[in-house]
């Protein structure tokens, strides 16, 4: 089993940045395209970044284009999401997730999840 742990959040101000980092134990990392999702009190979960399990292809929500990237090294089993110009509506909770098939922005197609991290977005 995939087992997947965030870092990286925080309390941040608007117009800042915030790097995340989703570290992945398991044997076949490399297998799995990666997502990050996030959800916000009273709010239903949303997408945020895919990468492909090359990491050559990436695909963002519309909400976060031109202001986040997403990334891995599958040599050190680690997906990243890099933030800039954090939003307060950036506000959420943020989970990385593993997907066996091709990259997606369905949250259904993830098998594996991890606990999330808060990132909080001030004025």
């Amino acid at each position: 089993q995939v087992q997947l742990v965030e870092s990286g959040g925080g309390l941040v101000q608007a117009g800042g940045s915030l790097r995340l980092s989703c570290a992945a134990s398991g044997r076949t990392f490399s297998n799995y395209a990666m997502g990050w999702f996030r959800q916000a009190p009273g709010k239903e979960r949303e997408f945020v970044a895919a990468v492909s399990r090359s990491g050559g292809t990436t695909y963002y929500g519309d909400s976060v284009k031109g202001r986040f990237t997403i990334s891995r090294d599958n040599a050190k089993n680690t997906v990243y999401l890099q933030m800039n110009s954090l939003k307060l509506e950036d506000t959420a909770v943020y989970s990385c997730a593993a997907n066996p098939g091709v990259v997606s922005w369905k949250d259904h197609e993830y098998d594996y999840w991890g606990q999330g991290t808060q990132v909080t977005v001030s004025s």
